[in-house]
């Protein structure tokens, strides 16, 4: 398979198809810094975070949000993600959704949410050929940090930046301060996500992206904001970074 637009949306793909998708590799010379977004890219995490916010909304007197519609803002902090739902009225604080849904994604569920399968031998095969690694997400601190232990990332990382620590994606200022902390150009950083609000992030900060297309969003999607590649499967991802 040629990477080109013709690239497949991983849904389209059955389970041996996204495993053994043979996809030219991008070229990925003098990365010194790879930045991964969370939720969507690493952790299997959609149907907690869909089920967690139709919850609030339930719960404040609010007709849930498709889970369409909760899908397409996973990826943003989490105030700017409820300003893009429907259904929020004035009587309603942002504050008091946003107490809700923490209190079912962080407290209420206490099942570990799963990584993608192959995600921690990655992240430790990058960490062990002396890559630095961060995150980049809008989780809230407290979510990613209990997400880090719960997983045993926490380790192969050497920088976080959470949306309430700083901008917002598509904003740069994730990837402008892991930069800046880790002491890496702009030219030897590579970002990665399953979102346009990754990649536009990327663009913003004059960092070099790859999609993977088995996140939140569509392949269609993201390729129209031109990323070196999109992996159908985080097997080929894989295969890209530690060949």
């Amino acid at each position: 398979m040629e990477l080109t637009n013709a690239i497949p949306d991983a849904a389209q793909l059955d389970p041996a198809q996204q495993d053994t998708a043979r996809v030219e590799a991008p070229e990925l010379q003098a990365v010194e810094l790879v930045v991964f977004d969370w939720d969507g890219t690493l952790m299997d995490s959609e149907g907690r975070i869909v089920a967690s916010m139709q919850a609030a909304f339930t719960e404040v007197g609010l007709a849930p949000p498709p889970a369409t519609a909760v899908r397409g803002v996973i990826g943003l902090g989490l105030e700017e993600a409820l300003l893009r739902l429907p259904g929020i009225n004035g009587d309603v604080s942002l504050t008091e959704l946003i107490a809700h849904y923490r209190q079912h994604y962080l407290v209420a569920n206490t099942t570990p949410t799963p990584l993608f399968e192959g995600a921690a031998a990655l992240i430790e095969a990058l960490h062990r050929r002396g890559l630095l690694l961060a995150v980049a997400t809008g989780k809230s601190k407290r979510g990613l940090d209990q997400a880090l232990d719960q997983t045993g990332l926490r380790p192969w990382f050497h920088a976080t930046r959470c949306a309430e620590e700083t901008a917002s994606k598509p904003h740069p200022g994730m990837l402008y301060e892991l930069m800046d902390e880790l002491g890496v150009r702009a030219a030897n950083t590579l970002m990665i996500g399953d979102t346009d609000y990754d990649l536009l992030m990327a663009q913003n900060a004059g960092v070099r992206a790859l999609a993977v297309g088995y996140g939140t969003q569509s392949v269609a999607r993201l390729l129209e904001h031109k990323p070196l590649a999109c992996a159908p499967s985080l097997a080929v991802l894989s295969d890209w970074l530690l060949r």
